[in-house]
This record gives C-alpha cells, sequence and structure tokens, in this order.
C-alpha cells in the first residue's frame, strides 16, 4: 500500500500525551516517527510500530522484522513489553493497556483525521455488503463523483486498485488509505464493514457519513459464537462517535430491532412493505426488472434494472437511499440503474453457448438460498456445485447442504477452502442429515466437481457454481494454491467442446 505523501512527523512526547502512553525512557520524548503501521511486513524506515495482541500470536513477536525494515519505535501492551528479548533498551518503547483500541486513533491523528474530509458510506450485514458497495460505487462516477471502493474484492481509488486481505483493514492500513484518497481528491468513499472490524475496533477512529444495513443471518460464529453477540457487533456501526445516520432494511427481525433500538438519525427500506425508502412496483422480464422506486422527500424513481434476484433489489434500495444521501441528483440515480452491474463473482456469467454458466460467492445459508432462488426458472434444470470453509463455523454446513439439495436440481457436494480440515468430513457435516436427491453427487475435489456438472449439463440448463466467487487461491492443509472458479469452470466448458 502507498503512503500518502504530504504528512509530517510527530514526536513521541506529543503521541505520549494526547493518548495518555507511557514512554519507557524520558530521554526518548523527542524521537520523531514518520508513519505508522502493525503489520511487520509493510513498515517502512521511521515508522512506530505497532505490535498488537491477535488471535494467535502476539505482535511482539515480529519486532526483530520491523526493526529490520526500519521501525523507529515499537507501542505495545505489557505482555509484549514483558519480552525483554525482544525489546532491546536502546529501542524507543510505549505502553499501554489496549493498544489495539488506540491504533486506529494514533494513525488518524498522524494522517489528519483524513476520515472526516471524506463522505463514507459503511456497510454492513451478513449478505449484500460487496454488492451494495459496487452498485454505489458506479451511482457516484455516474453522477461525476472521484469516488473510492474497500471490500472483500479489494481497494479502489484514482486508478489504484489493491488486492484485499480483509474485508475491512487494520485500523492503521485503513487510515492511510483515507489519506491517500485524500490526496487524490477523492470525496466519497463505499466501504464495506465486517463484523470483525467492529469488534476488534479497526473502525473505531472512523467517520462515517452514512452507516447502511442489509441482513443479519448465520455466520462467523467460529468468531461470535452467538448470534446475539454478532448482532451486537454488527450494532456497533450505528452510535454516535462513528456515524451521522443509519439507513436499515426493515424487512427481517434483526433489521426491526436495530432500527427501533438505534439512538442516531436513520432511515428505513423494504423490499415488501412501506418505508422511507420502497419499491411501488417491480415487474420482472427478461433481462431483470422494470421498477418505481419511492424515497424520502417525495422521491421519484424509475427504470429498468438489469441484475436478477431480489437479493438484488435489496442491494439497489440500500445504494440508492445513500447516494440520495450523499447528494446525487435523483434524475442521474434513474439514469444510472440501466448500465449498473454486478461486483465479481457475484451471479457473474461465464461464457458458454449451450447452456447458462454462472459462479457466486454464496458462502452461508442464506446466501445460498438467495442465489438458487436468483436462478430458478432461468435454465431448464439447476446444477449447482457447493463446499463449506474449513475452521470456520461448523454449525452453518448442515443448513447450506438443506439449501443446496432443496434448490438445485443436481446438487454437487464438493471441496472449498478445508484449511487443516479433512474435506470428507465437511462434506459429511453438510450431507448426513439429509434426504439427498436421487441425482445428487459427492465429488471431493472441486475442479472434478465443476467438470462434472459441465459433463451433466444439457442444452438450456444453468450450472452455478456457489461459495469462492472472485477468489484466486484455495487452501488445503494450511497451504494457498491457485485456483478460480470462473477459470476452471470455463475450462471445463471449452474442453467440452
Amino acid at each position: 500500500m502507498s503512503r500518502p505523501k504530504k504528512f509530517k512527523e510527530r514526536s513521541l512526547s506529543e503521541l505520549s500525551e494526547l493518548f495518555g502512553v507511557e514512554l519507557r525512557n524520558p530521554e526518548d520524548r523527542s524521537v520523531r516517527i514518520s508513519g505508522v503501521c502493525s503489520d511487520s511486513r509493510l513498515i517502512n524506515p521511521g515508522d512506530l510500530f505497532f505490535a498488537l495482541p491477535g488471535e494467535k500470536n502476539h505482535g511482539i513477536a515480529f519486532l526483530k522484522a520491523a526493526l529490520e525494515r526500519g521501525a523507529k519505535a515499537v507501542i505495545t501492551d505489557s505482555q509484549g513489553a514483558d519480552s525483554s528479548s525482544q525489546i532491546s533498551p536502546s529501542t524507543p518503547l510505549l505502553v499501554t493497556p489496549k493498544p489495539r483500541s488506540i491504533c486506529g486513533d494514533v494513525s488518524s491523528w498522524f494522517y489528519g483525521e483524513p476520515s472526516k474530509s471524506l463522505f463514507i458510506a459503511g456497510i454492513t450485514g451478513t449478505n449484500g455488503k460487496t454488492t451494495t458497495t459496487f452498485i454505489l460505487d458506479q451511482i457516484w462516477r455516474a453522477a461525476g463523483f472521484n469516488s473510492g471502493l474497500i471490500g472483500t474484492i479489494g481497494i479502489k481509488f484514482a486508478g489504484h486498485e489493491i488486492a484485499a486481505t480483509h474485508t475491512t483493514p487494520e485500523s492503521d492500513e485503513l487510515q492511510r488509505i483515507f489519506a491517500c484518497m485524500k490526496e487524490a481528491a477523492v470525496g466519497k468513499v463505499a466501504m464495506e464493514v465486517s463484523s470483525h472490524a467492529l469488534h476488534q475496533e479497526r473502525v473505531a477512529s472512523t467517520h462515517f457519513k452514512v452507516a447502511g444495513f442489509t441482513n443479519l443471518t448465520q455466520d462467523h460464529l467460529d468468531y461470535h459464537l452467538t448470534m446475539e453477540n454478532y448482532f451486537a457487533a454488527k450494532r456497533k456501526l450505528f452510535t454516535y462517535g462513528l456515524a451521522e445516520l443509519g439507513i436499515v432494511c426493515i424487512d427481517s427481525d434483526y433489521g426491526r430491532r436495530l432500527y427501533e433500538d438505534i439512538s442516531i438519525p436513520k432511515r428505513s427500506y423494504s423490499t415488501t412493505g412501506k418505508a422511507d425508502w420502497y419499491f411501488e412496483r417491480v415487474d420482472q422480464n427478461s433481462t431483470g426488472y422494470e421498477l418505481l422506486i419511492r424515497g424520502t422527500d417525495g422521491i421519484s424513481i424509475e427504470n429498468q434494472f438489469n441484475l436478477i434476484g431480489r437479493h438484488n433489489l435489496e442491494n439497489l434500495l440500500l445504494a440508492i437511499a445513500v447516494a440520495h444521501e450523499s447528494g446525487v441528483d435523483p434524475l442521474v440515480i434513474a439514469e444510472s440503474l440501466p448500465s449498473l452491474v454486478g461486483a465479481p463473482g457475484r451471479l457473474e456469467r461465464v461464457k458458454s453457448e449451450k447452456f447458462i454458466a454462472l459462479v457466486d460467492y454464496a458462502h452461508t445459508p442464506d446466501a445460498v438460498t438467495r442465489a438458487l432462488a436468483a436462478v430458478k426458472d432461468k435454465g431448464k434444470r439447476i446444477i449447482a456445485v457447493l463446499g463449506c470453509g474449513g475452521d470456520r463455523d461448523a454449525s452453518k454446513r448442515p443448513l447450506m447442504g438443506v439449501a443446496l439439495n432443496e434448490g438445485a436440481d443436481i446438487p454437487i457436494f464438493t471441496s472449498d477452502n478445508p484449511r487443516s480440515e479433512n474435506p470428507e468430513k465437511i462434506i459429511l457435516d453438510m450431507t448426513s442429515s439429509l434426504e439427498m436427491k436421487g441425482r445428487a453427487e459427492v465429488i471431493v475435489d472441486r475442479k472434478a466437481a465443476i467438470q462434472r456438472a459441465v459433463e451433466l449439463a444439457m442444452p438450456g440448463d444453468l450450472i452455478l457454481v456457489l461459495g469462492k466467487g472472485h477468489e484466486t487461491g484455495q487452501e488445503i492443509n494450511g497451504v494457498k494454491v491457485p485456483f478460480s472458479d470462473r477459470d476452471a469452470l470455463q475450462s471445463a466448458i471449452e474442453a467440452r467442446k
């Protein structure tokens, strides 16, 4: 990640006084830092290294690597500071009880609070974050704005494209990104906000003009343990100090509960009934939908929308509501609708002449159900391929198995990213409670499963490969190897010719 060019060095004495951080040696007060970074691999000479406690390792274990790359000082907690073998007396050291809690604040301060100069829309929820931000970014660009995008697919702004390592970057990286966007004259940012990021305080120092909520369905319970904890993490985004306005889908119990609970100014949206933003008319046609949307201030937006699936109507409605709050003319929004495209790996079409072939990122029970419902009746038969990830929430596996078995005419159960788990055991978790359809198949190797789907397809059928979407790797036994559902599906189609 590139660094912003226009910033000034800061002294450790400033940092210590502003954030109440203990400086081990008073003689280090005059030491000046030229950057803030928590990833030892990304350290630039002169940086302050944040050695943060992690789920598996403590960041202090990477101090040597950070110093070798030119780190000038380190800030950590008492556990890190007690690692005397890692920290020499000559290394400027700052100690604070919860370094993660101030990492974003320090970074924001260092780079001049860049998020306050941007219109940042934070989108959270289990499903729909990526497509919503992609649609919003397209509307902004259609309106002539210089906009940026942060999320699962990557980071994009002003000609820059950076691969994503997390849906929401670590707090110091996030503030650097905002500072670079500000320098590039970006005015508006569409950003995915994950529950992990909210729980780990990665966005605590970010100022959101608008926070949007899509939905909440089972996912990430390996991390949050309960749905209540998961909901509580999402709810944090809709609080004073983080967001000025909340826009919430009230079509679900969790959405209605969130809308009633939050105290910040709010708007509602719904695809099933009346709300601040809603559909007065939805007419499905051969390419998508003809829509009439009603919004706040008596707004009316009407045009053709070409993304299939009811879930994409939810994504569109939230994007439009945010775009309006950001100052986009409703006429411009309406004119942009027919040209809007989906995010990579979201019901993305792969070239095929004899049948329809799609890949989709669906990796939760609800997302699998939605994706299969979106393509229902689009082909004579639905042949769907799905696996579940290893070392993740195992309780969703049987639910995903049910969704596949019920939604596909020919379900094919396979691997996703087994990681450290036995892929056969994962598939057994998916299928053991099912009365499998007669034409269902289990093929552990994902490439072979995709090839089998293509072998079975007849003219007019639809193949849907679920789970990995845009991803370009598969993790097996802790090793990530190159793998793309799109490429595997395209190769199988071409080989069949």
